[in-house]
């Protein structure tokens, strides 16, 4: 099926087209009938299978034409509502609809003006949106439309009572949609409050990663991480890679050593400026930078196409987290790799995201890598929490 036939309206088609888009994906199929019908929707599907475009398109054909203020879509970094924004602008392309975004960091001025000369779609973060009513450059008398995206990540920043005061503004008729990659217990509580009578959709399991990613772990001597990294990158024939570091200052540290061996790199983490961190997602989706090493701000959300690899250079402490950092290539059903650096200290971390996703991940050694010891490759050790090697 193509999007000519979702009854979606034609500019909107245009705009999704001129993207490159013409096969809708299967979060897309199932969503896009249920938003243009006007029903309320909870939707969950792994990140990467499109879920921006399953409301984005969809609410643009409803909306038709320019007019007042009535689509509100809530997001819970700036990060990912700039990108939110984007898409709704290439997809917004042949009409004559305006959309803009709303975060902090940055300055109230051309937020402003954009608000003064008439928006019908606002893409926003919570905190920036209710600094904006409580100075009254807005309201939401004319909302019709209501989108948290990403759902579970403002769970995780702490975001849900900012969104509730945001609902409770809201005219209470309206359509209300709730996207988000997983579905826990308080997500649902939020859902049973915000929304009417949803449909629900769920797409995928949500706690293995996506089938188009090949995924090992690397077992290693802590003294030897960057090392064989380096080796990784000199092995492996990549478009471009996001490399996972826990910390901002690792962040720092595996930049400086890398741009020393002469790759193009950037990076990503929250003591970076606005601007430094926007001119590091674009000069990375440009193809300026062939690398980029980032904290688990880019986990989720970070829309960038044609990741060919993700490399974990320090495991995540969170099992989902490993299923949102992997998630960040092999996206629109394409290929793509992804590589964990595991140390004897972090097995705690590598047991579980294996019961997490209910798999155990292949282990992989670099033939003519000169190895230091490390419990994690010897056959005849027991292994960190008691299992033997076989």
């Amino acid at each position: 099926m193509s999007f000519r036939e979702l009854d979606l309206m034609d500019k909107v088609v245009q705009g999704a087209e001129a993207m490159g888009y013409t096969e809708p994906t299967p979060i897309q199929l199932r969503a896009i009938p249920v938003v243009l019908g006007g029903r309320d929707l909870i939707a969950s599907a792994q990140t990467g299978t499109g879920k921006t475009a399953a409301f984005a398109l969809p609410i643009l054909s409803r909306l038709h034409a320019h007019g007042k203020f009535r689509c509100l879509v809530l997001e819970p970094t700036r990060e990912l509502a700039a990108q939110v924004e984007t898409a709704f602008r290439d997809y917004a392309r042949f009409t004559d609809l305006r959309v803009t975004v709303l975060y902090g960091g940055t300055g109230y001025g051309k937020q402003r003006e954009d608000l003064k000369h008439g928006m019908d779609i606002v893409v926003a973060t919570p905190g920036r949106l209710l600094d904006h009513l409580e100075q009254r450059t807005l309201h939401f008398r004319d909302v019709t439309t209501l989108v948290l995206d990403e759902a579970d990540r403002m769970l995780d920043m702490g975001f849900i009572p900012d969104v509730r005061r945001i609902v409770n503004h809201c005219p209470k008729q309206r359509q209300t949609m709730l996207f988000s990659a997983t579905v826990p217990p308080e997500i649902e509580h939020l859902s049973s409050w915000v929304l009417r009578e949803p449909e629900k959709i769920a797409i995928g399991a949500h706690r293995t990663p996506a089938e188009t990613v090949t995924h090992a772990f690397y077992p290693v001597a802590e003294s030897q991480k960057f090392d064989l990294l380096s080796e990784l990158l000199k092995r492996t024939n990549f478009e471009s890679v996001l490399i996972f570091t826990r910390t901002k200052h690792g962040a720092d540290r595996i930049t400086h050593w890398l741009k020393a061996e002469n790759h193009a790199i950037a990076v990503l983490h929250s003591n970076r400026t606005q601007r430094e961190r926007m001119e590091a997602l674009e000069g990375f989706k440009s193809g300026k930078y062939e690398v980029m090493v980032a904290t688990d701000i880019a986990s989720r959300g970070i829309d960038v196409e044609g990741i060919s690899h993700v490399v974990n250079y320090d495991i995540p402490l969170h099992p989902e987290d490993y299923v949102h950092r992997i998630g960040r290539t092999g996206r629109a059903l394409k290929i793509g790799d992804a590589f964990t650096l595991i140390t004897a200290s972090e097995y705690k971390h590598v047991q579980a995201i294996e019961r997490f996703i209910g798999q155990t991940v292949p282990r992989v050694k670099l033939d003519n890598f000169k190895y230091e010891y490390t419990v994690l490759l010897d056959p005849r050790a027991p292994q960190p929490g008691g299992r033997r090697k076989r």
